[in-house]
């Protein structure tokens, strides 16, 4: 396929977010995408996907999720609208199947995999049940959904980074998913059903994000999609001067930057 948005039938607000994500996608993918490896590692290890031997990473990044996983399962898949992430990806596994797309129109046959996951992804579909129906639509009877989010704002440190750069987006529409909508267990769980899957079980992870100095920080923060917009809409300068205030309180004596946050996942059955 050809890699680019328009051709691979990423329109709207996926077009628009895989523009914000490839923006400065080398450096999300070394500095900030690490700091996820504790939530991957735990849907990793949960006892219920130990059967798993097909799986799809929705919203996929740069692939180190992927990459985790294809270490225990035989056939991985991803797909992102961000052609910058899709370019690591396939630098980090040659040969699989990594494409650019849409998560509310995924380019798969139904039934194909045993196993989707979506890390911090689900939240940015236009309709995150479609996106949903989708994943269970493309998921075997008697398969798995794993919906991985934001915790609550109050057990996140970096929450306050996300507020300061709103302040510094243009105003989103009417009903505009946020990063933490999907973080309250009770509205997570009611949309997972409307999505025709059943809940089984919620699990919180701690993913705490170290930075060696303000530097790299910035560069890692700076790096996602939602910093992207601020940046367009308001400059460099400002987004940097921003993030530093809202992450001022978490400079360490040695320099470093400590953020405790805790992420949820839900899994879920078709």
């Amino acid at each position: 396929m050809t890699d680019t948005n328009t051709s691979s039938g990423v329109t709207g607000s996926a077009q628009m977010q895989g523009a914000l994500w490839s923006t400065r996608a080398r450096d999300y993918a070394e500095l900030q995408e690490p700091h996820f490896l504790p939530l991957y590692e735990s849907v990793q290890r949960r006892s219920e996907l130990a059967n798993s031997r097909s799986s799809l990473d929705v919203g996929c990044g740069p692939g180190l999720a992927v990459q985790m996983f294809s270490r225990t399962i035989a056939n991985v898949a991803g797909i992102d609208a961000s052609a910058g992430f899709i370019d690591i990806a396939r630098e980090r596994l040659p040969g699989q199947n990594l494409r650019i797309g849409e998560m509310e129109a995924l380019p798969h046959a139904d039934r194909s995999f045993d196993l989707v996951t979506g890390f911090n992804a689900f939240q940015y579909a236009a309709s995150p049940v479609n996106a949903l129906r989708e994943a269970r639509r493309v998921t075997q009877p008697g398969g798995f959904v794993v919906i991985a989010t934001w915790g609550l704002p109050e057990d996140c440190d970096a929450a306050g980074h996300l507020k300061a750069l709103g302040a510094l987006m243009p105003p989103p529409p009417p009903g505009a998913p946020g990063p933490f909508a999907l973080s309250d267990e009770s509205k997570l769980k009611a949309l997972v059903s409307e999505a025709g899957l059943a809940p089984i079980v919620v699990v919180d992870v701690d993913c705490p994000w170290i930075y060696q100095n303000l530097e790299i920080a910035l560069r890692a923060m700076l790096s996602a999609g939602p910093a992207e917009r601020a940046i367009r809409n308001s400059g460099m300068e400002r987004a940097r001067d921003a993030v530093a205030n809202s992450i001022a309180p978490y400079l360490k004596s040695s320099g470093e930057y400590h953020l405790n946050n805790k992420f949820r996942y839900l899994i879920a059955r078709t």
